[in-house]
């Protein structure tokens, strides 16, 4: 596991683009795992700007998200479809048919779920996934004491996640309290992890997720078991590592 300690989020998502930019570069038709929430939209950032300038091209790069809510149509403005529309596709040459959103409306959830985990067999499987934390060091919606073997499922949502979310939503109560994922096995089988964090509040569970004990009440810690891993932090989430813990990039 390697660590790239930055000074702000800022300068988190420059990195990150810089890394995510080298492996497009090197494989045009790379598989990529995308995530959602507020941490990864500067990085989007970065990425639309570098498409711009003609430094990236996505015309045969194919996506898979992490999750979706359950229950949300694909334009409700929560949505993940319509932020992954907002924040970067519709702002780069990606192909509409290489995008792929878990369905969180599907009729046959299980089902669904299933054939989610075909299509990215089908794809290759994912060459970059890149990733957020929870408060609570869940990564996609795998929650605590989700099986470390979990394929992609139908989540129910931690209360603190629910709370955490309800800032994305005009009404607390309007929340979507569960959540297709992509599991934690699916995760692991990517060939490479690029794990994001900023900010105090997610020291405690980087520090767990880093140094912890490899449990499924802390998700994220099954990241120690991965070949290749990056965790590109700013130094508040880092605050409560030390160099001792693990070797760290500044």
């Amino acid at each position: 596991m390697k660590i790239i300690v930055t000074a702000d989020a800022n300068e988190m998502s420059k990195k990150a683009s810089e890394l995510f930019i080298e492996e497009i570069n090197r494989n045009s038709e790379m598989v990529l795992g995308l995530a959602t929430g507020s941490t990864p939209v500067g990085l989007y950032n970065q990425l639309i700007e570098a498409y711009r300038a003609g430094k990236v091209d996505f015309s045969k790069v194919k996506t898979f998200n992490l999750d979706e809510y359950y229950g949300l149509a694909t334009d409700h403005p929560a949505s993940y479809h319509f932020f992954m529309q907002q924040n970067l596709f519709s702002h780069i040459n990606i192909s509409p048919e290489n995008v792929h959103i878990p369905n969180g409306v599907s009729e046959d959830v299980e089902r669904y779920c299933k054939e989610y985990e075909e299509m990215i067999k089908e794809a290759g499987g994912i060459d970059l996934q890149l990733l957020g934390i929870g408060e609570n060091a869940h990564i996609g919606f795998n929650e605590p004491g989700t099986a470390l073997g979990a394929k992609t499922q139908l989540i129910q949502l931690a209360q603190k996640t629910i709370d955490s979310n309800a800032r994305f939503f005009l009404n607390k109560e309007d929340v979507p309290k569960k959540a297709i994922s992509m599991g934690i096995k699916t995760i692991m089988r990517s060939r490479k992890i690029v794990l994001l964090a900023s900010g105090e509040k997610k020291a405690q569970a980087i520090y767990n997720t880093v140094v912890g004990t490899v449990e499924s009440s802390v998700p994220a810690s099954v990241l120690q078991l991965h070949p290749d891993v990056v965790l590109i932090i700013d130094r508040e989430a880092v605050a409560l590592l030390e160099p001792k813990d693990i070797e760290i990039e500044a």
